[in-house]
Parts: structure tokens; sequence; C-alpha cells
């Protein structure tokens, strides 16, 4: 319901494209793989929450979404700063479970590392493709960027999503690894 309320008169046709796009492949991959590699309820609740954050950000432009203008007294709007929060916080555990799920890494403290670089990579990544975006569109690619002039964003960008990807591995690896074993023994007694 949220990405057809987001498609309806969005602020920039374009920008909404740009910005579901990855909720529309996230979407897709999860029901191609929903039987052979089901993920965790957590994730999933998480995931659904980035895309609705895609969604929102796609239908105002990151920019303009109401309520974050000036919010806390800033100068900009920094609705931006809660996707890339996310693009660290839900990528940090579908990494997190697939590592352990496939047994990539043993070791928490190596795991967390990868996890973590892993996230740092994907946001790297993204902000890469905002650039190519910008010169293969031109101005047209301001409301996609999100700047709104601040010279330092795709930095910040990055930052907010290391954030994102630390307190994911602070606040959710416990309930995680509860579901994870819930998974574990499912899968058990259907074998």
């Amino acid at each position: 319901m949220v990405l057809i309320w987001s498609g309806i008169n969005p602020k920039d046709q374009f920008t909404w494209f740009l910005e579901v796009v990855p909720a529309l492949i996230g979407g897709a991959l999860l029901a191609a793989t929903y039987k052979s590699f089901r993920l965790t309820p957590i994730l999933y609740f998480f995931i659904l929450l980035h895309c609705l954050v895609l969604m929102v950000g796609g239908h105002y432009t990151y920019a303009e979404v109401p309520f974050f203008d000036g919010l806390f007294g800033a100068e900009r709007n920094n609705y931006d700063k809660v996707g890339h929060f996310f693009q660290g916080f839900v990528p940090a555990l579908l990494a997190r479970e697939i590592l352990i799920r496939k047994r990539v890494v043993n070791g928490d403290l190596w795991r967390n590392l990868i996890v973590v670089s892993v996230c740092l990579a994907f946001s790297a990544f993204y902000e890469l493709i905002e650039w190519w975006v910008a010169l293969a569109t031109g101005e047209g690619a301001e409301a996609f960027l999100g700047t709104q002039g601040y010279v330092w964003d795709t930095q910040s960008d990055m930052g907010w999503a290391l954030f994102g990807a630390i307190c994911s591995l602070l606040l959710l690896s416990r309930p995680h690894n509860r579901q994870l074993q819930n998974l574990t023994d499912q899968m058990d007694k259907a074998l």
C-alpha cells in the first residue's frame, strides 16, 4: 500500500523510481528465495521498515520529507540520514544472518568486523551509484543526491551507515540469535 501511495504524484517521478527500485529488487529477491532460504522474522520486519523509508523518501525526495524540515534546529532536511542509518542497520542484520547460517566465519569478533565492512562497502557503492546517476542525468540528479548544498554529505551518509551497522549488531544480536536458533530447530524438525 505504501508503494502505491508513494508512486501517486511523487515530487519527481525519476527520483521516485531511483529511490524505490532497491525495494522492488529486494522484494523480488525475497520472494524468489522464500522457500529455499527463509529469513528470520526480525530480519523481514526490518527489511520492511527499510523499504518504507525508501518509499517515503522516493515520494517526497529525501530533501523535502515533511516533519524533517528544521528538525532539532537543523538547517537542512535530514531524512536522508534516516535512510543511510537504515542502509547500515538492515544490511548488517542480513549479512550477519547469511554469515551465521552459511557458517562462513567463526567467532563473533571476526564476523562483526566483516559485517561492518560489508555495510561500509555497500554504502560506498551506493554513493558511487549516486555519483554515476548525477553524471549521467546532470542537474536532474539533485533531488536524488539530496546533498542540499552540504559539502560533506557523502562522508556523512557513509558515517550514518556505519553507525547503523554498529547499532544493529549491538541491539539485535541477542534477539537475532534466538530467532536463528528457532529457525534451525524448525528446519531440523522438517527433515
